[in-house]
């Protein structure tokens, strides 16, 4: 069986070094590239299954190489990251088309579980499909489409899975761990929060004057419900 190939960016040798001793350790096979340019190269010719991308590089930073490689309609998921611990860089992230992000400094245990499961959600098993509803939204399992009413709505491949989760749940409250487990595979503590930037995004996509059934329930996480006269 082939091993996943994960192309590591980062301008610092000594992390390239450290990642790619414990992703080889882990399983994997490993590309180096020190810039953004030169990972785009390598992106081209040798076709990685996963990215991890420093964001602070100079000439081309993470966001910009990340960028790039989505407007060449690549989807190879990417994980970022980052030694700022500013909101607003994991939210750009996450916008651009990161899978995950990591905060330096890591431990590789953690990083290589969140590899794992970045890996895992971008091969899903085969499964049956239907067709999920939910006041005015469609959501069809097997054309990946969604629709607000009679208009189809653009969403990234997590959005979907998060909205995918939810509806299969409607009215259920779900805690962010299990969303953490069953949207992003992450099974251990973390106190990332993906969750709350991503429910966001869908509240700003299918909440208007008539919807808001995408609910917070203080303290345990978040439902999916119903608008009231509707079942």
């Amino acid at each position: 069986m082939t091993k996943p190939l994960i192309l590591i960016v980062d301008d610092e040798v000594g992390v390239r070094e450290l990642l790619t001793d414990a992703l080889s350790l882990g399983g994997y096979d490993t590309l180096e590239a020190k810039d953004g340019m030169s990972a785009l190269t390598l992106i081209r010719k040798q076709k990685p299954d996963l990215l991890i991308i420093d964001i602070n590089m100079p000439i081309m930073d993470g966001f910009e190489l990340l960028e790039r490689v989505r407007e060449s309609k690549n989807l190879v998921p990417a994980i970022m990251l980052t030694a700022r611990k500013d909101r607003t860089d994991v939210s750009r992230g996450l916008r651009l088309g990161a899978d995950d992000y990591v905060t330096k400094p890591f431990g590789l245990e953690e990083l290589l579980l969140r590899v794992q499961a970045v890996l895992r959600r971008s091969n899903p098993a085969i499964e049956e499909f239907s067709i999920l509803t939910c006041g005015p939204i469609s959501l069809n399992e097997e054309t990946y489409e969604v629709y607000l009413d009679d208009n189809l709505v653009e969403l990234s491949k997590t959005e979907f899975r998060l909205l995918q989760y939810l509806l299969q749940n409607k009215g259920r409250v779900l805690t962010k761990s299990s969303l953490l487990s069953a949207v992003w595979d992450i099974d251990f503590a973390s106190d990332s929060g993906v969750v709350d930037t991503y429910i966001s995004y869908l509240r700003r996509k299918f909440h208007s004057d008539s919807f808001d059934g995408i609910k917070t329930v203080r303290g345990v996480g978040f439902q999916i419900i119903e608008p009231k006269g509707k079942k």
